[in-house]
């Protein structure tokens, strides 16, 4: 409604409720700072009842303000124009009993029949302040506990691997009989020591990726990569494992491979984590690495695929398959040793190379795991 037609009187009458129950504090001033009309939130939120404030300065109700107010109030009246809320200054409402508090103030000019008015919207902002104060302290809490945590894992990276790695390697020296001959239960029993020991370090290792991943420290090299001599190293880690559950293992990059430009340490460690699940989650039949080109969001692709004639994945488990620390199966759990971060790790780090992991299974045959690269170029 336009107000030009109405008198201050008019403004203060019922034919403007929407001023005198607005949520925010209203006071009305003219082109002397003189305080002409006050709403009710106005008289709640400084304490004042509006007779009191009627023909006073407005610079009753403002603490702490900065500059000439006469001279910026002169400027404005001689152009005046809406100044939104939080727009400015930082400014301090003062109660009546003296006390101080953060306010945002906003200009509007008013035309009435007696002249130009401004109307100067008050609003308390203590409590959004102590808020944003509290998230700031919290995320800086964060932030030293997660250079604390940063510190730990970079400490604990040595601390843990070195044993295990002594562990490791005495046990092998053992199993190869070098200080002597061993008896079939000592064997045996260094060989569950082994194992225990190998499953114990692979899991501090993917607790660290994981770590590093998730605070984005994980760090990226890429460069020209052949992919046949990333899956030739794959294979040789894994071969005797599937030869002592017998398992055909094969491994092919076909005639002509093409040179990806990608993180050679993460694609071994996605290919190595596929192969590793195949095997483990294989009986009896066969295990095998493929590849092939592709499109893939419109540009030429690589496929690497991972295939294997195992227990295969429940169609309902599918969607829960690549989160972390997840163990579809109770059973299997107890059958197959595992930390559930496997294909977690292997998924974030294709999204981080700018790839796709995908899987398609049928429950009691098997699973194809197809990871998919772009050739060229690094992701932005």
């Amino acid at each position: 409604m336009d107000t030009a037609a109405y008198s201050l009187a008019d403004i203060a009458g019922s034919r403007f409720p929407l001023l005198e129950y607005a949520p925010d504090a209203t006071v009305i001033v003219d082109p002397h700072g003189t305080v002409r009309l006050v709403n009710a939130q106005t008289e709640r939120l400084f304490g004042y009842y509006r007779e009191e404030l009627l023909g006073q300065r407005v610079e009753r109700l403002i603490a702490r303000y900065h500059g000439n107010q006469f001279e910026e109030r002169s400027i404005y009246f001689a152009d005046p124009q809406v100044l939104p809320m939080g727009v400015g200054r930082e400014l301090y409402g003062r109660h009546k009993d003296g006390s101080e508090f953060p306010v945002e103030i906003s200009l509007s000019p008013l035309s009435t029949t007696e002249g130009t008015f401004v109307a100067i919207a008050i609003r308390d902002v203590t409590e959004r302040i102590a808020t944003q104060q509290r998230l700031q302290e919290l995320n800086a809490q964060l932030e030293n506990a997660n250079r604390a945590k940063d510190h730990f894992l970079a400490s604990m990276s040595h601390e843990l691997r070195t044993p295990l790695n002594a562990v490791l390697g005495f046990t092998g020296t053992l199993l190869m009989k070098l200080p002597g001959p061993l008896t079939d239960e000592q064997e045996r029993q260094l060989q569950i020591v082994r194992s225990s020991a190998t499953h114990l370090l692979s899991l501090i290792n993917d607790i660290l990726d994981l770590s590093k991943i998730e605070s984005g420290k994980r760090d990226l090299s890429f460069e020209p990569v052949r992919v046949e001599e990333v899956i030739a190293e794959v294979y040789a880690a894994l071969s005797s494992s599937a030869h002592e559950k017998g398992l055909a293992f094969t491994a092919s990059a076909g005639a002509q491979p093409p040179e990806l430009v990608t993180d050679r340490r993460a694609l071994h460690q996605i290919l190595l984590n596929l192969a590793n699940n195949a095997i483990k989650y294989t009986q009896t039949g066969s295990v095998r690495i493929d590849t092939a080109l592709a499109t893939w969001q419109g540009s030429a692709a690589f496929e690497i695929g991972v295939t294997d004639t195992g227990i295969g994945i429940k169609e309902g488990d599918l969607l829960r398959l690549f989160e972390a620390f997840e163990q579809l199966d109770p059973t299997s759990t107890r059958r197959f040793e595992g930390t559930g971060l496997g294909l977690y790790l292997s998924r974030s780090l294709t999204l981080l190379l700018g790839g796709s992991l995908n899987v398609v299974s049928e429950y009691g045959a098997g699973s194809t795991f197809t990871l998919t690269l772009p050739l060229v170029g690094r992701p932005s």
